[in-house]
C-alpha cells in the first residue's frame, strides 16, 4: 500500500476544513452534523473521521482559520522592527477582515460569519474558549506590541499601559466585524474614518490637559 505524504494529508485536512467552513457559515453550527459535513465534503465517513473525530474539533479548526490572518497581518506589520501607528495596525486589520477572511481563498466562505458563531459557541464549549482564548490573547499581545513600540517613539504618554492600549485595539477590530455583520451600512472607510478621528481626539485631549502643567511648572 503507498504511503500518503505529508502533503497529501494536509491538503485533504484542507479540503475537509473548507467543507465544514461552507456548512457552518450557511447552516450554522447546531444545525449541521458530521454527515452534512461529509457529504460535503464528497468523502467517505471513514476519510473525514481519519482527520476530525468529532464536529467540535471541525468547529475548533474553521475558527482557528477565521482568526489565522491577523498573524500575517502584525507579522508585515512588525517586521524589521517597523513602529506602525495604532491606527494603522487597527487599519491593517479591518482590511484584512475584508479582504481575506470575509472571501478566504481556502474555504471560499464569509468567515467573519463563523468567527462570530465560535465566539459565541466558546461560552458554551469549554474546549473550544480555551482556543479561542488563546487566539485572542495572542492578538491581544501584537496589539500591545504596537502600543509599546509606539510609545518607545514618544508617541505615546510614558504611564500608558501597552497591554490596555492592545485591548482597546483589539476592541476596536472586534466591533467592526460585529457592525459589518448586523449593520449593513457600516464600511471599512467610514468606519476607519471615526476610529482616526477617536484616536485623535484623545491625543488632542491628553495634550492640551498637560499643556497647563507643563507651562506651570516652567
Amino acid at each position: 500500500m503507498p504511503r500518503v505524504s505529508d502533503e497529501y494529508r494536509a491538503n485533504r485536512r484542507v479540503e475537509i476544513i473548507a467543507a465544514a467552513a461552507r456548512r457552518f457559515a450557511r447552516d450554522g453550527f447546531h444545525s449541521t452534523s458530521m454527515a452534512d459535513v461529509i457529504s460535503e465534503s464528497g468523502l467517505s465517513a471513514g476519510a473525514v473521521y481519519r482527520y476530525f473525530r468529532s464536529k467540535e474539533e471541525l468547529i475548533g479548526a474553521v475558527a482557528e482559520t477565521a482568526l489565522s490572518t491577523a498573524d500575517e497581518v502584525f507579522g508585515r506589520l512588525l517586521a524589521d522592527d517597523a513602529t506602525p501607528a495604532p491606527d494603522e495596525a487597527v487599519a491593517a486589520m479591518v482590511d484584512g477582515i475584508v479582504g481575506r477572511v470575509s472571501r478566504d481563498p481556502a474555504t471560499s466562505v464569509d468567515l467573519t460569519r463563523i468567527a462570530l458563531q465560535g465566539w459565541a459557541e466558546a461560552l458554551r464549549n469549554p474546549a473550544l474558549n480555551d482556543r479561542v482564548d488563546g487566539a485572542f490573547r495572542q492578538l491581544r499581545g501584537h496589539c500591545a506590541e504596537v502600543a509599546r513600540r509606539w510609545q518607545a517613539a514618544g508617541n505615546l504618554p510614558p504611564d500608558a499601559v501597552p497591554e490596555q492600549v492592545g485591548a482597546a485595539m483589539l476592541g476596536l477590530v472586534q466591533g467592526f466585524l460585529l457592525q459589518r455583520l448586523l449593520l449593513a451600512d457600516t464600511t471599512p472607510a467610514d468606519y476607519l474614518a471615526g476610529t482616526r478621528a477617536l484616536l485623535a481626539s484623545d491625543a488632542l485631549s491628553t495634550a492640551t490637559v498637560a499643556g497647563p502643567a507643563t507651562r506651570g511648572r516652567a
